[in-house]
């Protein structure tokens, strides 16, 4: 029988390289895709490498249109929309912000979910911290993070009643990742740009470095955690890599593995 296949968006670097690669060593045929191919590292030398833009729905149909058979999607692929507040930054950031992070995870799941009907498949799209907690001058991300969330539970029940296995990896915050740090901003630019808000955003970026980013972990834990998460039995709806992320969730949330809510609603779809 042939290698199950696997499909993960943004795999240039952090979080989708790293699942790329142990995914790979499990046993995983993976489709790598990134928006810019001339841009994969050389990790990836000897995968299966797609051009996919998410926010693209021609990109996303010459992708898919080439897959016969998939086992598994790992929405992945997002940009940072870090530091700045509604009032001190353009709309249209925000909305490249809603488009990439939120909407082109629809995209490809709906792009997708007929494949996985035919597998008995599942989705697992990374989530963050900041998309169930949100953080101070991370509104746009944080707002694209509970919109992911709020579709994914939703489609959970759904996907269950056609075989498809929908599930959340909560990440927090992650090192050897570079969506953040390829926006270009410095701590003196950041501040410039503030306005009435810079005394506010000192605040909240002197914390991050007193306290060293609480809760970081490499990408490759998380990497770890996604791989095994594509073979687990019945994995809950939300999978937290690490016992911070789930400590941490647990102040909002009473079900933090959204075992009881799915149980819940999909015995509304399912009798």
């Amino acid at each position: 029988m042939s290698a199950p296949v696997l499909l993960i968006t943004g795999t240039s670097s952090g979080i989708g390289l790293r699942t790329a690669i142990a995914a790979e060593r499990a046993g995983w045929h993976v489709i790598a895709t990134m928006r810019d191919v001339a841009k994969a590292p050389a990790e990836l030398d000897g995968f299966d490498i797609r051009p996919l833009d998410v926010t693209s729905e021609a990109s996303i149909a010459d992708c898919f249109g080439g897959i016969e058979r998939l086992d598994a999607l790992v929405n992945n692929a997002g940009i940072g929309n870090n530091f700045p507040t509604i009032e001190t930054v353009s709309m249209d950031r925000y909305r490249a912000g809603i488009e990439v992070n939120f909407l082109g995870v629809v995209a490809v799941t709906r792009a997708a979910m007929p494949l996985l009907r035919a597998s008995g498949g599942r989705v697992l799209s990374v989530g963050s911290t900041r998309g169930l907690i949100a953080q101070p001058f991370n509104e746009a991300y944080s707002a694209a993070k509970f919109a992911v969330e709020g579709f994914m539970e939703a489609l959970a029940p759904v996907a269950a009643a056609v075989g498809v296995t929908v599930a959340m990896i909560e990440a927090g915050p992650v090192l050897e990742t570079s969506f953040a740090a390829n926006t270009g901003v410095t701590f003196d630019s950041l501040l410039a740009a503030a306005g009435p808000y810079a005394d506010a955003l000192r605040s909240y970026l002197e914390y991050l470095q007193e306290t060293g980013w609480p809760g970081a972990q490499p990408a490759g834990e998380v990497a770890d955690v996604i791989v095994r998460a594509l073979t687990e039995p019945d994995p809950p709806f939300r999978i937290p890599t690490s016992d911070w992320v789930r400590d941490y969730a647990a102040l909002k949330l009473v079900d933090p593995e959204g075992r009881a809510v799915q149980k819940m609603t999909r015995s509304w779809v399912v009798r």
